[in-house]
């Protein structure tokens, strides 16, 4: 099991990884996988902005491709005080890989806030049929 200190320098590090030059606003996420295993993301701006991609759904995307479907927790940076908590999409698609997980937010100042996906996204999407 990954410490919440590994899946924060994860995020931060991918932070810098940001590409942002249209919003200004550099984020970084990581998510660890039922496993132990850590992925991380950040966001990929696009000039047509609807293509633009969340850090969070970047480091999940990522630990989907390596073949994992079940998220445990996960870390969002920003440089805001409050730390910002993943948008309303990263929310759901965080649904889709965990029923309930620990979501950790930070900022370069050291701010943190902990939250669980029901608190954020209490009545979630879900296909009838599907749990």
């Amino acid at each position: 099991m990954a410490t919440w200190k590994q899946l924060e320098s994860a995020a931060q590090q991918a932070m810098g990884n940001s590409h942002c030059p249209y919003s200004e606003f550099p984020v970084g996420a990581a998510v660890e996988t039922e496993s132990g295993d850590i992925f991380a993301g950040a966001n990929v701006e696009n000039r047509s902005f609807p293509l633009t991609v969340c850090a969070e759904r970047s480091a999940i995307q990522a630990a989907v491709s390596a073949g994992h479907r079940v998220i445990r927790r996960a870390v969002v940076i920003t440089d805001t005080t409050p730390p910002a908590p993943p948008c309303g999409a990263c929310r759901q698609v965080l649904a889709e890989f965990a029923d309930d997980v620990e979501i950790r937010l930070i900022n370069l100042s050291g701010e943190r806030a902990e939250y669980s996906l029901r608190e954020l996204l209490p009545l979630r999407f879900k296909l009838p049929g599907h749990s």
